[in-house]
């Protein structure tokens, strides 16, 4: 019996780094096992705020990837501010009050003349391309997944033209996503996102979600079958020597603006203030790109003797420190739309043997799953004296060479097992 051919509609592809990436490019690794054909499809000339070559190694060698050239406004505006470009791009948007005359005027063009988002240029010629090519090697079913939620538009315009099977994936939501508040969005832009939203929602034949509150909420705004399929971990060969001989807490990924824990670093400053052998051996390190505002917070509590910025590295490098740590840390804006973000690094952070501290907001899906794993600790905005008292406990033990943790129930999180998740909601149409 010949497999099902499935067309995936992606922006992220290798070598674009970032947790968005890895996720369709695991599925595309296991889907063939369970009788399926993915077929990819992404943009010939992507401008990719982080990059990984590493990741090209992880692509199927026998997959089919079609290419189509992309339209990037990020690339003339680069012309304007390289650096306001870049960081735009990437979801990393300053507070209202630092950013420039440019970085607004930037804002505001891409919220109000890009909907619903930078690549809305490419929605015309990749319906046309893709209508040809569905047709020609007879594909029944596609898939989109976004952010961009541009994406998605090209799959509702290609369901309304061929009537095909089509399931979008929302890796995260589209109206409700932290950094929509901060586009500079007129009424009738406001009006136009919630009208594609819901056409997206209410044309597309299956949604998968990557967490219960994303649920929730569509669960409001569509009856078509939702199902959860978060991110996950995939075996790896990556090892250390062992852990790391200072007390090092390490946060692996972006930390926006809005993602800066004021409350932890007044612990951290007590902390060291208060006790000698913690400020001898803790060290703070940033594995990613770090907004102005996080840095300035760190510095003005007096942490900058005690902070090792990395910057941004390959994806086996971010497992060697997840595994070297002595603790993770994981954070969220402290919002009500956040609680449904569930980052992808938690899931490597899951298998890393290094226990986590997680701050975010309250009753969030991250915080059940670390719960339910075992993985770590949770905390509110709120929770200052917890969260220090949970810091002194860690640091305690790694003093007495017993800083370690007992995960549990992880095996639903593995890639393998997520794909199989999908490849039933594929086969259900």
């Amino acid at each position: 019996m010949n497999p099902e051919k499935v067309l995936i509609i992606t922006y992220y592809w290798p070598p674009a780094g970032g947790p968005g990436v890895q996720r369709w490019l695991k599925f595309v690794k296991y889907l063939p096992e369970f009788g399926i054909e993915p077929i990819v499809y992404c943009p010939e000339n992507p401008n990719y705020p982080i990059v990984d070559e590493s990741l090209v190694n992880e692509i199927p060698k026998d997959i089919t990837i079609l290419k189509q050239p992309i339209k990037e406004p990020y690339q003339i505006a680069g012309f304007l501010s390289k650096k306001s470009s870049k960081k735009i791009s990437s979801g990393v948007i300053p507070k209202a009050k630092k950013q420039s005359l440019i970085e607004r005027l930037m804002i505001y063009v891409r919220g109000n003349f890009f909907i619903p988002d930078a690549r809305k240029h490419w929605i015309k010629p990749s319906v046309e391309f893709l209508s040809n090519y569905i047709n020609k090697h007879k594909i029944e079913t596609i898939i989109t997944t976004g952010p961009p939620h541009s994406l998605h538009v090209i799959g509702l315009q290609l369901k309304q033209k061929l009537n095909i099977k089509w399931i979008t994936d929302f890796r995260d939501p589209w109206t409700t996503i932290g950094y929509h508040k901060a586009l500079k969005l007129r009424k009738t832009s406001k009006k136009k996102h919630i009208q594609l939203e819901s056409e997206v929602l209410n044309t597309a034949d299956a949604i998968v979600v990557t967490s219960n509150h994303t649920k929730n909420e569509f669960t409001t705004k569509t009856n078509q079958s939702i199902s959860v399929i978060t991110n996950g971990y995939d075996n790896h060969s990556v090892r250390v020597e062992g852990k790391d001989d200072k007390f090092t807490l390490s946060h692996i990924g972006s930390l926006l603006s809005e993602r800066n824990p004021k409350v932890l670093w007044e612990v951290l400053s007590e902390l060291i203030s208060e006790n000698d052998a913690f400020s001898n051996a803790f060290q703070l390190n940033l594995i990613g790109v770090v907004s102005d505002d996080v840095l300035e917070s760190i510095d003005d509590s007096g942490l900058k003797n005690y902070l090792n910025i990395i910057g941004y590295v390959s994806h086996d490098e971010a497992i060697k420190y997840q595994m070297a740590s002595r603790l993770l840390l994981l954070i969220e804006i402290d919002s009500e739309d956040t609680k449904a973000i569930i980052p992808g690094k938690l899931f490597e952070y899951l298998i890393s043997e290094t226990p986590i501290i997680a701050i975010g907001p309250e009753d969030s899906d991250v915080q059940d799953i670390i719960r339910n794993t075992n993985t770590g600790v949770y905390f509110n905005y709120r929770q200052k004296e917890k969260l220090k008292t949970q810091i002194v406990s860690f640091f305690e033990a790694y003093l007495n060479d017993s800083l370690t943790v007992h995960a549990i129930g992880l095996q639903p999180y593995s890639r393998k097992a997520l794909t199989k998740r999908l490849s039933e909601v594929i086969k259900a149409l």
